[in-house]
């Protein structure tokens, strides 16, 4: 049996980028990107399945905040610094937080359940998160689609670059246990 993965993504693609946005965005944008740059699906058709994703996504996490996030935030005392901060934050500038929180490493899940914890008004949120979904979209996928004319070259030559692929995962390993040995070393002497 053949399959053609061609036509499957050209099928399912806008799905599948609507559902893997809704919990992991970022590779699902990037993936989207690549797939316009391949022709394979439409850039205005994934912008919108991504965005949809995206906003439905953190629409829930912001109920859930509503509704479980006090309890939620208090179980979470090991970021009780960083959940400090982003309650000030949001108090001083919702609407920056709120479009923001797509972009902020470590605050993509659990910034829309402080938002909602925060009780900032429902409506104010949907409307932040839209305009966050459409900016966080269209960045994203111009970065998949540019970055599409330099990986999807290298993919289709990948047999040819596997052994570099290899030996730089080697020095890598290596370097890495090197410098792991020294810093032990040196950090044990020194304690």
């Amino acid at each position: 049996m053949h399959l053609n993965i061609r036509g499957l993504i050209s099928q399912y693609g806008y799905l599948a980028l609507f559902i893997g946005s809704i919990a992991e965005g970022e590779t699902f944008t990037l993936i989207g990107g690549i797939t316009v740059h391949e022709g394979l699906l439409n850039f205005t058709g994934v912008i919108l399945s991504t965005m949809f994703g995206g906003i439905l996504g953190d629409q829930l996490l912001y109920w859930i905040g509503r509704k479980y996030g006090t309890r939620i935030i208090q179980k979470l005392k090991k970021y009780k610094n960083k959940v400090i901060k982003a309650r000030k934050l949001i108090k001083r500038q919702p609407v920056l937080f709120v479009i923001g929180v797509r972009f902020m490493y470590g605050f993509r899940i659990i910034g829309p359940i402080i938002i909602g914890a925060s009780r900032l008004n429902s409506m104010k949120f949907f409307i932040l998160n839209v305009v966050g979904a459409a900016i966080w979209s269209i960045i994203f996928i111009t970065i998949g689609y540019y970055a599409g004319g330099v990986v999807i070259p290298w993919v289709y030559k990948i047999d040819q670059h596997i052994k570099y692929i290899l030996l730089i995962s080697v020095v890598i390993i290596f370097l890495s246990i090197i410098s792991y040995t020294i810093y032990s070393l040196f950090y044990k002497k020194y304690k």
